[in-house]
């Protein structure tokens, strides 16, 4: 399902799985598509051409691939949001992928929350060699009006995210370990998924890959290689 995202590029009109239907949102190299990690919400609906609010990063052209350097760029929250990973958390989960992995993402942003941005939530953003991290309620708590649907609570569940219906509303609720667990070992992993994905075109296809990219680079790494079968077993790398 995933993921998250990026800006403001004529070369990059694609769609955006930014939002599930269910948001409540009063509360708060050659260029890919722009990709986003799509479980605070249902998305867009595919095929639909979106312009996303961001500060473009041109990708490195150095061919120096031994001399790469990550850049990470943090803007603040906002007020009631945080960032739930650190700029030092990101640099050490990256530097736990296979070198190959590494080498293609430039650029790692962590982006405000604008009055836009709550209106389509979303996780994390891919956009050309930029990964795109959102923060989130500063609660941990996100409010939901209609029940999560069942990709979306199984993916969140397998990282300790906990649903609690209250009549006609969800909430799902993290902790600060399970949130962080829940971005460097799936958000940020999927959207590194969408860089290294230089086989798909279309929407459906890059993100079953960067859906598999994320559990097989992930959830089994950061887990001991535990057994678990990945939903689009066809990606496995040959």
């Amino acid at each position: 399902m995933s993921r998250f995202n990026s800006s403001r590029r004529s070369t990059t009109r694609s769609n955006l799985r930014a939002a599930r239907h269910g948001r409540f949102p009063s509360r708060r190299s050659g260029v890919s598509p722009a990709s986003a990690h799509q479980h605070r919400g249902d998305g867009l609906a595919h095929g639909r051409a979106f312009d996303a609010p961001e500060i473009w990063h041109d990708p490195a052209d150095n061919g120096q691939h031994d001399q790469h350097e990550l850049t990470i760029v943090t803007q603040p929250a906002g007020p009631g949001y945080v960032h739930p990973v650190s700029a030092d958390d990101v640099r050490e989960r990256i530097l736990q992928l296979p070198r190959q992995y590494q080498e293609k993402l430039d650029v790692v942003q962590f982006s405000r929350m604008t009055k836009k941005r709550r209106l389509f939530p979303c996780y994390g953003l891919q956009w050309g060699t930029a990964v795109y991290l959102y923060p989130i309620e500063e609660s941990f708590v996100e409010l939901y009006v209609r029940a999560p649907k069942p990709a979306q609570r199984i993916e969140t569940e397998m990282y300790g995210g906990r649903w609690i219906q209250e009549g006609s509303m969800w909430r799902l609720v993290w902790t600060e370990s399970t949130i962080r667990d829940f971005y460097l070992n799936n958000v940020l992993i999927h959207e590194i998924g969408h860089i290294n994905d230089d086989r798909n075109t279309s929407f459906r296809k890059r993100e079953q890959f960067a859906d598999w990219f994320a559990v097989e680079y992930g959830y089994r790494a950061s887990r001991g290689q535990r057994v678990l079968r990945p939903r689009n077993a066809e990606f496995r790398d040959k």
